[in-house]
């Protein structure tokens, strides 16, 4: 009984990942970012954030929401876009900056960001 428990425990465990590791365009140029992720959660949140140095925490660009959620999103930038579905997620900048050299990274959350 134990082991199945377990089972299903690891079944249900939510991932997220980069479709690719490096992605590079030229000043102008727009690009677009990915990330894969699974959950058994009919409704969830995919966070998309950027890092430009150590010295520097992580900075919010925008939340969108997936699957039963995705009517949902929170954009305070209008200059990037995203879409979802219910394996995938995407970020888009368009007229690419040198601002715009960073680490971005991809992030998934269950709880409802409406009502923080």
């Amino acid at each position: 009984l134990g082991s199945v428990d377990l089972v299903q425990r690891l079944t249900a465990a939510d991932t997220i990942s980069p479709d690719r590791q490096e992605v590079s365009g030229r000043e102008g140029q727009s690009v677009t970012l990915s990330c894969s992720y699974q959950t058994d959660s009919s409704g969830v949140y995919l966070y998309w954030y950027r890092h430009h140095s150590d010295l520097q925490a992580p900075q919010f660009i925008l939340w969108k929401g997936a699957k039963s959620d995705s009517a949902y999103e929170h954009i305070p930038d209008g200059r990037y876009g995203s879409q979802t579905t219910a394996s995938s997620t995407t970020l888009s900048i368009p007229k690419l900056t040198l601002a715009d050299t960073a680490l971005y990274y991809c992030a998934l959350r269950h709880s409802d960001p409406k009502s923080d």
